[in-house]
């Protein structure tokens, strides 16, 4: 992982394909292999939000693998 630009709360990165598989296992753990109690609260953010990052990465992946 590589920062390029941090600016208050954001940050700009790039991540290798590696990186984003990695990303993707644990998203997709957390919101479908496990059952986490007080998700909110343990993960610092709600399931449909996590959910949706994970559909983020998953299309990003998507278009990694197409140009391959």
């Amino acid at each position: 992982m590589e920062l390029v630009n941090l600016e208050g709360r954001s940050a700009v990165v790039i991540l290798n394909e590696s990186e984003l598989l990695v990303l993707n296992a644990a998203l997709n753990e957390i919101c479908n292999g496990i059952d986490v109690q007080e998700f909110d609260t343990r993960i610092g953010s709600s399931k449909e939000c996590v959910a949706g990052l994970l559909g983020e990465v998953g299309r990003v992946l998507d278009q990694i693998e197409s140009f391959n």
